[in-house]
């Protein structure tokens, strides 16, 4: 089970952004104290009591039912995201994982080298990266070349200038960043890799702690992102996130653009311009 501050504060958030009207309860005159939907009112439209919803919102429900959480995700009308993310955060789980860094295989290496030069980066469950390809250092930056410690997407999209300058819409990005280790801290909320990452960003860059708070969850799967590179200037690239069978735990980002768009004959001259290091084949 999750830590009881994390079950409290993702159900605290979601129960703020709802009024009475939302849900169709009676909107009562006099101001209200609490933003949003109270206890009993969301205890009442999940069909629980007063009681028992406390003592869940507080972490203090480990056996909670799957017909119960389900009854609270759908009078919160969460997502289908969140509402993986809330049966996480309270069904029992597992100890958290050794404090290692997360691998990859040989094989799943030269898979990514052999991608090139269509950009790929491959990362951990905390957006640790744990390979890059030449074309996605070409993208992004080189993060073979940094301290152990700081091959991070989140940490860099955070600390390191250069992000705001390789994303154009980094306002987009920075909350999709944050959101993705919300979720992450679900099933993964005592892992002492993630603690130590979301205390560093939480002390250096408020803008972190903004987002951080807001408890959103979002999970990288595919879509558009735009890029900007001094030497080609600014690119919209689709991504498309796959995860290896036998390593559930690294997601492979694999970044393309549009057949016949200006994007594709920008990314073509990226890659004529980014001279090949030695030892791109093992990265």
């Amino acid at each position: 089970m999750a830590r009881p501050d994390e079950i409290r504060e993702f159900l605290r958030s979601r129960r703020a952004r709802l009024a009475p009207a939302d849900v169709g309860l009676p909107v009562k005159g006099g101001s209200r104290r609490v933003a949003g939907l109270r206890r009993e009112e969301l205890a009442m439209l999940a069909g629980v009591s007063v009681d028992y919803y406390t003592r869940l919102e507080q972490g203090r429900a480990p056996h909670a039912s799957e017909q119960v959480l389900g009854a609270v995700a759908d009078a919160l009308r969460l997502g289908p995201l969140e509402r993986r993310h809330l049966f996480d955060l309270v069904k029992p789980g597992a100890d958290p994982a050794a404090d290692q860094p997360p691998r990859a295989r040989l094989a799943v290496r030269m898979m990514l080298a052999a991608l090139d030069p269509v950009p790929a980066i491959l990362h951990g469950p905390f957006l640790e990266v744990v390979a890059i390809n030449r074309m996605g250092a070409a993208l992004l930056d080189d993060f073979d070349a940094m301290p152990p410690g700081e091959r991070n997407m989140a940490r860099w999209t955070f600390l390191n200038p250069k992000a705001r300058s390789v994303y154009p819409d980094w306002d987009e990005v920075a909350p999709q960043m944050t959101a993705i280790l919300r979720a992450a801290a679900g099933p993964d909320a005592r892992d002492p890799r993630l603690t130590r990452l979301v205390e560093e960003l939480t002390a250096q860059s408020p803008e972190f702690a903004r987002f951080w708070a807001d408890y959103e969850v979002f999970q990288h799967t595919h879509g558009t992102k735009r890029f900007h590179h001094d030497a080609v200037g600014t690119m919209t690239l689709n991504y498309e996130s796959l995860i290896p069978p036998a390593d559930p735990h690294l997601s492979l980002i694999i970044y393309s653009a549009a057949t016949g768009s200006p994007s594709e004959e920008k990314l073509r001259r990226l890659a004529d311009t980014s001279a090949a290091r030695p030892g791109d084949s093992g990265r």
